[in-house]
């Protein structure tokens, strides 16, 4: 059993907030790192306290460079000072579509690449939420304890909140579809599937759409919005087949550039998901709930919190 006294619970600056939701859950006061930017633009980092032998809890999203940096300085600077074990929760992992090459292209699969690199750090255990491959979990030698957190209750919680009648749940591509149809076992409805192609980075095609979604509203269930590009496309396949209504449902809100905009335009008023992503927050087009609690309950369990 470990003690919540022993806990040593901190953050990288992108994901503050929903380790503050954590730590309440856990009854476990959120540490401020001692921090400050010298005039040539590097970091200073300090513990405010002997990490000794303690067992370091770091809650961190990595959606940018400096985000993923300051995780890697974090757990280092634990395994410098002698912390007892290292425990790391991703909301959110940065490059996450990444996880593969495609061959001959030269390019690098930062999914993995980046992965590794804080698995080479030598956490003790790093938990991520609702990745958008399972191929990061292995991009190690075995040394590390890795967990993926599904968020499928908490989105099947919060659509039931909504109070939508008639609804059917849609995948984008038949790649997701198995996780919808998980979420839709969870609310009891139909899904099915559009047809999607991608051929670039950003780009895809999205054809056609079963008539399941006629005369219902259709739910467009996929793990992150980052552009929309497909989302939206799916939204017109959509009500081609007939549906009377749609929203959106996805875990991580990146919503890039003028997304938001670009939703607002094609008619969506509702887009649920989580707080994974730094400041995303309940306003009038987005209805969020949060994986703090849920964060908290895995580590309970995990570190047998007494």
């Amino acid at each position: 059993m470990t003690s919540r006294n022993d806990i040593f619970l901190i953050a990288n600056k992108a994901a503050g907030e929903l380790a503050a939701k954590v730590g309440d859950s856990l009854d476990v006061p959120l540490m401020e790192m001692e921090q400050k930017t010298f005039a040539d633009g590097e970091t200073f980092h300090a513990f405010p306290c002997d990490i000794s032998s303690r067992d370091v809890v770091i809650v961190a999203s990595t959606p940018d460079d400096s985000s993923h940096q300051e995780l890697l300085d974090l757990i280092a600077g634990c395994r410098y000072w002698n912390a007892g074990t290292v425990n790391v929760v991703i909301p959110y992992l940065g490059y996450s579509t990444m996880e593969r090459a495609k061959p001959e292209s030269g390019e690098i699969p930062k999914g993995i690449t980046r992965t590794r690199q804080i698995f080479r750090t030598r956490p003790n255990y790093v938990a991520f939420l609702d990745l958008h491959s399972e191929a990061v979990l292995h991009a190690h030698a075995g040394e590390v304890r890795t967990r993926h957190i599904w968020t499928e209750q908490l989105a099947a919680d919060k659509i039931r909140q909504l109070q939508v009648d008639n609804y059917v749940l849609v995948s984008p591509d038949y790649g997701f579809s198995k996780r919808v149809a998980r979420l839709a076992g969870l609310l009891d409805c139909p899904h099915t599937a559009a047809n999607k192609d991608r051929y670039d980075v950003d780009h895809t095609i999205v054809g056609q759409l079963s008539s399941a979604v006629k005369g219902r509203t259709a739910i467009i269930c996929d793990d992150m919005i980052r552009t929309g590009g497909s989302m939206l496309q799916t939204v017109d396949r959509c009500y081609e087949a007939g549906a009377e209504d749609v929203m959106i449902m996805a875990t991580h809100l990146v919503l890039a550039g003028d997304a938001r905009e670009r939703f607002k335009n094609k008619g969506i008023s509702c887009i649920v998901g989580a707080d994974t992503y730094p400041d995303r927050q309940t306003d009038d087009l987005l209805k969020v709930y949060s994986v703090g609690p849920l964060i908290a309950r895995e580590l309970t369990h995990y570190l047998r919190l007494s």
